[in-house]
């Protein structure tokens, strides 16, 4: 395919300034309002990813920006969006993280009517944790979200910890470009994507400019480097320790201790995000770079893949900083936990049985036809019935059982969780808080949570082809 050939080498280096020595810090429009209303367009426009050199693509982006507006409001304040649907076809926007009120939640079919074009919505929501998060499309995002409709949503700690120079959003993502550099609209929604890994592009960009970028830092200065992967389905690979980094907070909550990792690469699965402290000394180059990722390599067209470079200048003493407190979250009661099992089958290379979808078993060509391949306990997408209820303040436990030929990306909303045990692995010791985590193929894993969020609420893979081809389900907390 067309599409899967990579960008030049020399494109490539005149796209990212390397061929000369340029500072460029990729920054993100602000979204300001002193009252805390903002207002958010979802529109289409002609953008060109490969400066200079490479046609227009046909993106859908939030207020004409990739990413869409940063939003930055204070722990405990309440947001109040206006969003308008300029597309041709009907959107909604799901605050990724927040442990939302349900009806402000943005799943359309669920918790909301997709926005028709030319209608608008009125987002009302209090947030109450401090971290890093996202919004993004939650109607056909597997098309959507590739499009370009995303952006950070950072919410500060009531007494601040960084200040905005010491305080750094990356939004990382990789697009599909087609040979003449513009973005592949016709690959969207094909079958071998959604049966196999996902939707996998061919150039980086971070904060929408290429990767490589160079920052400047000033020596002996603490920062906090808040890392947001986009992609439809690629897992970044990074290396923290190149940094020197230590990592203070995985999917906006924050730990007890910056913790430096014993192992590499930190794996960045679709929709998690990672905040890294960096100090550097006088004289660093520090990179953030890709490891264990061949296809990002090849993409990139370099031998090395790296997605930003902190430059130190200055010869600063090195300056302590306070970090951020946890958020507070109820502890799952184990003991009394309600078990909720779950067997992901389906996709290619994988088992399969049974595919129960709309209400009936499915088989041959109505597979192919419907492109439901995956499945939860033999179902393939929501059905009408809830994959479980809890009452409000219980306990759930859910084991993960995949046995498909393919890692996933798997989302719970409305709450956070902590990752009791991972077949395999140790990596999640000291049971951070998430709301998204990993599972390998033929891995287990297994979650748990206080169900005290009211409401219809999604569970689903983050591979966003995964979702639409049958990796989505939902419980309900009465």
């Amino acid at each position: 395919m067309e599409t899967e050939k990579n960008i030049s080498r020399r494109t490539f280096l005149a796209a990212s300034g390397l061929g000369a020595a340029v500072s460029v810090m990729p920054t993100l429009v602000l979204a300001k309002a002193a009252d805390k209303s903002f207002q958010l367009r979802a529109e289409p426009v002609g953008r060109k990813l490969v400066p200079g050199v490479a046609a227009s693509s046909d993106l859908w982006l939030y207020n004409g920006e990739t990413p869409g507006p940063e939003i930055r409001v204070k722990q405990g304040e309440t947001i109040r969006v206006k969003f308008t649907n300029n597309l041709p076809e009907p959107t909604s926007i799901h605050w990724h993280g927040i442990r939302i009120d349900n009806a402000m939640d943005g799943v359309a079919g669920l918790t909301q009517d997709a926005v028709p074009p030319g209608g608008t919505f009125n987002y009302e929501f209090t947030v109450p944790d401090a971290g890093t998060f996202w919004y993004h499309a939650h109607n056909k995002s597997w098309e959507q979200v590739a499009r370009g409709l995303y952006g950070p949503l950072i919410v500060e700690e009531t007494e601040p910890v960084f200040d905005s120079e010491h305080d750094i959003t990356l939004v990382i993502d990789d697009w599909q470009l087609n040979k003449d550099g513009s973005f592949n609209v016709a690959g969207l929604g094909s079958f071998g994507e959604w049966s196999h890994g996902g939707r996998f592009g061919n150039w980086v960009t971070v904060n929408g400019l290429p990767a490589r970028q160079t920052i400047p830092v000033k020596a002996g200065e603490a920062y906090r480097i808040r890392l947001v992967n986009a992609a439809n389905a690629r897992v970044f690979g990074l290396d923290p320790t190149a940094l020197g980094a230590k990592v203070i907070a995985y999917d906006g909550q924050a730990l007890p201790e910056a913790v430096t990792l014993p192992y590499e690469p930190l794996l960045l699965a679709p929709a998690q995000r990672v905040d890294l402290l960096i100090t550097p000394k006088a004289g660093d180059r520090l990179k953030l770079s890709a490891k264990g990722d061949l296809a990002m390599v090849a993409a990139s067209g370099e031998q090395e893949m790296y997605f930003a470079e902190f430059v130190a200048e200055g010869e600063g003493d090195v300056v302590s900083v306070s970090l951020p407190k946890p958020n507070e979250l109820p502890e799952p009661d184990l003991l009394s936990a309600k078990k909720v099992p779950i067997l992901m089958e389906g996709g290619a290379m994988g088992q399969i049985g049974k595919i129960i979808y709309n209400g009936k078993e499915i088989k041959g060509q109505e597979i192919y036809e419907s492109k439901q391949v995956w499945t939860f306990n033999s179902i393939a997408n929501l059905s009408k019935k809830p994959l479980f209820q809890a009452k409000r303040g219980e306990t759930v436990e859910i084991s993960f059982d995949n046995k498909t030929g393919w890692l996933h990306a798997m989302h719970v909303h409305g709450h956070h969780f902590r990752v009791l045990e991972r077949s395999g692995s140790n990596i999640d010791e000291g049971q951070p808080w998430r709301d998204t985590f990993a599972i390998g193929p033929d891995q287990t894993t297994q979650i748990a949570f206080v169900a005290d969020n009211p409401g219809k609420w999604l569970l689903h893979c983050h591979m966003l082809e995964h979702a639409v081809a049958g990796m989505r389900t939902w419980f309900e907390v009465v």
